[in-house]
């Protein structure tokens, strides 16, 4: 006797019944599993990515908005702090390194960051085709920007105004893509780097006295055409040398020329652990800017989803635990259906241990499709929203990470299984031939 045929004989007999409880089942088990999926995920990113930060300074306003904005780039920026602001956090004695953030443009809904080369080294960042920016105007493009949008070294584009793709373009200021980073796991795979001075070059208006004399000088190259093509290639290699070279040392645009320019904000790492008590206060109490710890933000940012997570969580149980429910009813209802079907086989051979194991089988085989499912429907779930809303690709949730946990989570589905056939099985145990038969 094949109890594995049997029994999926039996559940195929009922498919309606069979269906329902795999679904409700699958649907309990998609839900915990996309929460330990991206919960998982989620927690690791951030930690990774504020890795090295031990506060961030910034305009007044929400610090968790400070925190998003200006480390993991999914929110708009709280406002700009003048250069001249940051000169008392640069001399502050506490302060060891400075990373300075301009923000304010995108290209095709992607940021472009306003930073320095420091920037990349805090994620181990390194170029896997063409070189770092030394000019404005230069971009260097991560990972999956440049995979999603198919760039390559040598591409211009047009920025926009504005963290949207419906923005302003400044369709004066062309940008040049001279390099693409290896993808490194962190948010720089998501953004356009370049420098501080690009920032401010792309919303810096030209002289109109310096286009009247462009225009002019056209004029008069016009009447000659091959005096106008040697002047032309005059003019291209002009304007290469024109370019403007950017510094290379940290904070090398603070200069008493620039003082008039504007940051968004600055990544901050003490010289000393006991900073992080007194510089916050020293920044929020005696300057027009704040200051914000990513640690604690963090923690607070995870406590706020973490209610919502345990919300979707008890929903997911409720799910799982009906359908275990609806496994055991299904099953005891069909021992009243089946009672001269196993008197049979009895007769025919069948032991009280095999008609036993064969319900246990069937309430496993119910309860471990279901999971698997439930499993597949989490996967793909969340393939589905981080490849559909962009802001979800900012923590490279991975859908195809197979955390240890979802072993568990089918090992816990055995069990389940097995607790909910475990009276209908001790029903079919104590089956008697005689008295069914009789009947």
């Amino acid at each position: 006797m094949n109890i594995f045929k049997l029994s999926y004989s039996y559940l195929k007999k009922s498919p309606l019944n069979t269906g329902l409880n795999i679904l409700l089942l699958a649907l309990g088990i998609a839900t915990i599993t996309s929460l330990l999926l991206f919960n998982n995920q989620f927690r690791n990113n951030l930690i990774q990515n504020a890795e090295g930060i031990d506060v961030v300074v910034g305009a007044k306003g929400s610090p968790i908005q400070l925190i998003l904005s200006s480390i993991y780039h999914i929110d708009s920026p709280t406002g700009n702090i003048s250069l001249e602001e940051t000169h008392g956090v640069l001399m502050n004695p506490m302060v060891a390194e400075v990373i300075p953030l301009a923000l304010g443009d995108s290209f095709e809904g992607y940021r472009i960051v306003g930073t320095e080369r420091s920037y990349l080294t805090l994620y181990s960042a390194e170029i896997n085709e063409g070189n770092f920016w030394e000019y404005s105007k230069e971009v260097v493009a991560g990972a999956k920007v440049a995979e999603k949008l198919q760039l390559s070294v040598g591409d211009s584009i047009i920025s926009s105004h504005g963290i949207e793709e419906e923005g302003a373009s400044h369709e004066d200021s062309p940008l040049i893509i001279v390099g693409i980073l290896e993808e490194s796991g962190s948010v720089l795979d998501q953004l356009l780097l370049t420098s501080v001075e690009t920032v401010w070059d792309v919303h810096d208006h030209s002289d109109p006295d310096e286009d009247h004399e462009e225009e002019e000088h056209e004029e008069e190259d016009h009447h000659d055409e091959e005096h106008h093509d040697e002047e032309h290639h005059d003019h291209d290699e002009g304007h290469s040398e024109q370019r403007t070279k950017v510094s290379t040392e940290p904070m090398g645009f603070m200069t008493d020329d620039n003082l008039d320019k504007e940051l968004t904000s600055l990544l901050i790492t003490y010289r000393s652990p006991i900073a992080g008590a007194m510089f916050p206060r020293f920044i929020n109490d005696q300057t027009d800017m704040q200051a914000a710890a990513p640690g604690f933000e963090i923690t607070r940012l995870l406590s706020l989803l973490g209610i919502g997570f345990d919300v979707l969580r008890i929903f997911g149980i409720i799910l799982i635990l009906a359908s275990i429910l609806g496994v055991f009813i299904a099953l005891y209802n069909a021992m009243k259906e089946r009672k001269y079907d196993l008197a049979i086989m009895r007769t025919l051979g069948g032991s009280r241990v095999t008609l036993m194991a064969q319900i246990l089988l069937e309430g496993v085989l119910l309860v471990l499709s279901g999971s698997i499912l439930g499993i597949l429907f989490a996967h793909f779930g969340i393939a589905f929203l981080s490849g559909s809303y962009q802001q979800a690709e900012q923590f490279n949730i991975d859908p195809w990470v197979f955390l240890p946990e979802e072993f568990l989570i089918l090992g816990g589905a055995v069990l389940l299984g097995i607790f909910s056939a475990l009276v209908p099985s001790i029903i079919a145990y104590r089956t008697s031939i005689s008295t069914t038969l009789s009947k």
